[in-house]
């Protein structure tokens, strides 16, 4: 059923169904009291709960169940059917969730359930929790622990002015100018406030002393803890260039980075974007959309070919290519100007904005110094609790033993980091839930939506199936005749698929 269809059109689903009209493995979207609700048949099980996904609204019925979760085809959000729980980011609320009875034949929904509520995971709560952070995995984290029940102090330490916003949309649609400012901020101020959340913005921590269980922030305070979550995220690498740090040079990765770009693109004409990764060529798509001419330089002989192959890469330059931007490949910059960047090469590029999308570094400083483990991040266990005890770390900095790769891998996306945090406020409180997802991103370049599963820093096949060129395809990222990592385009289900297939096979090990 249409998703854009309208509400009185569907079956009042309180007033019910043929059980005929809902097989086994079936979907139906119906309304009870103006709410669309999904209807989902496994075996003699059925469930009703709200049919869109509380991330962007994707629609549940075009998702894929698996067990006792229904998935969101656009995001890979996870729902408990029985709960209406949001049990996987990077949908953070729940949806509605309804009683179901079965009447001569018919199947009818009643009233809505109560918000679950939960016990600890395990053992003794800890008295005081410190989370050093304020991105994806940091807010998952504080928002997990109360749903959890945990009612200590929790204290959220930011370095940053805004609250916790939905970074993605920096590169994507806020920063096109397609979504508004209010859509950014994952919660209001008031959140905080109600659920008894200690956020400190502007904070910077200066130090932590592992021996004495505290955190030193910058103008001499000592916070203690009793579990302590680091999740400093990544920083933006500047190019050691003559002229970058003009300021209509800029890197992205804060909110206040967005609108210095969005507030210079008004007055700007020609941009240029260092960089042909993934953040760089959403910039580049966000700028044409703003009208700007747009050039792309990157020492690359494809976009974004190390971590998709030569297929993917030729696409994604046609692609932007028939949208007006202009690459300058296996070109680096030497110099910025006021006006120009010089390019190694000898050209010159006419530009009053610079976008510098070459790369981050994980902010590891705080847990070098404190003589963590470090390689090449935060070295983490299954658990994601670092080499000391009652210290976890999560999202960008995290370096994790990956079950499906079998490898030590570090990954620089928002899901990940979300759910990473999930799962470091389930453990800090007790629980002994090993990290096992499957790493998952998607991007988004103008109309056209790419998904990836998986992790493959390296392949010696691709199995392509469809039509790269269509948009319509699924590429299999394989080593020895294992596939570590599934791309798809227009086709969501099967970026599912595979996801629950990655889960599956580390279940099954």
């Amino acid at each position: 059923m249409a998703d854009n269809q309208k509400t009185s059109e569907r079956p009042d689903l309180a007033k019910g169904i043929a059980e005929a009209e809902l097989s086994d493995g079936g979907m139906l979207v119906g309304h009870v009291e103006g709410t669309s609700v999904l209807l989902v048949r496994r075996g003699e099980d059925i469930f009703a709960i709200g049919s869109e996904c509380t991330h962007y609204n994707g629609p549940l019925a075009e998702g894929l169940v698996v067990g006792d979760t229904i998935r969101c085809p656009w995001h890979h959000a996870r729902f408990d059917l029985r709960t209406g729980e949001a049990v996987a980011a990077p949908a953070l609320a729940p949806v509605g969730c309804w009683s179901v009875e079965r009447r001569d034949g018919r199947i009818v929904v009643g009233k809505k359930k109560p918000a679950q509520k939960h016990e600890l995971p395990g053992g003794s709560a800890p008295q005081r929790i410190v989370i050093v952070g304020g991105g994806a995995a940091g807010f998952a984290a504080v928002q997990r622990l109360r749903n959890l029940g945990y009612a200590g102090s929790l204290v959220m330490l930011s370095d940053d002015a805004d609250l916790p916003v939905d970074r993605p949309n920096l590169s994507k649609d806020f920063l096109a100018g397609t979504a508004p400012q209010d859509w950014m901020p994952l919660r209001g101020a008031g959140f905080y406030e109600k659920q008894s959340i200690d956020l400190r913005l502007t904070t910077k921590v200066a130090a932590i002393d592992v021996a004495a269980s505290e955190v030193r922030l910058a103008d001499g305070t000592a916070i203690a803890y009793d579990r302590l979550l680091l999740a400093t995220g990544a920083e933006p690498v500047r190019l050691p260039l003559p002229g970058a740090d003009l300021p209509h040079v800029h890197t992205l990765r804060s909110f206040a980075d967005c609108r210095a770009i969005i507030a210079q693109a008004a007055t700007a004409r020609r941009a240029v974007v260092m960089g042909a990764s993934f953040i760089g060529l959403e910039v580049a798509a966000a700028l044409r959309q703003r009208g700007l001419e747009v050039h792309v330089v990157a020492p690359d002989k494809r976009p974004m070919e190390r971590v998709l192959g030569p297929q993917i890469g030729d696409f994604i330059r046609a692609l932007h290519e028939r949208h007006g931007v202009v690459f300058h490949l296996q070109e680096t910059a030497n110099a910025i100007t006021a006006d120009e960047v010089r390019l190694s090469g000898g050209g010159i590029l006419a530009a009053d904005l610079v976008v510098l999308g070459v790369g981050v570094r994980p902010r590891i400083q705080l847990a070098e110094a404190a003589g963590l483990k470090i390689d090449r991040g935060m070295v983490v266990d299954a658990y994601l609790e670092t080499s000391a005890p009652g210290i976890f770390a999560a999202g960008d900095i995290a370096r994790w033993p990956d079950p499906h790769s079998g490898a030590l891998i570090r990954v620089e996306h928002w899901v990940v980091a979300e759910r990473q945090g999930q799962a470091a406020a389930a453990n800090m409180l007790g629980g002994r839930r090993k990290y096992t997802d499957a790493p998952f991103f998607w991007s988004r370049h103008y109309d056209l939506g790419l998904n990836y599963v998986g992790h493959a820093e390296a392949w010696d096949a691709i199995d392509i199936d469809g039509d790269i060129a269509a948009g319509d395809c699924t590429l299999r990222y394989r080593h020895e005749g294992r596939t570590l990592a599934v791309v798809t385009m227009g086709r969501d289900i099967e970026s599912l698929a595979a996801e629950a297939a990655m889960e599956a096979e580390f279940a099954a090990a």
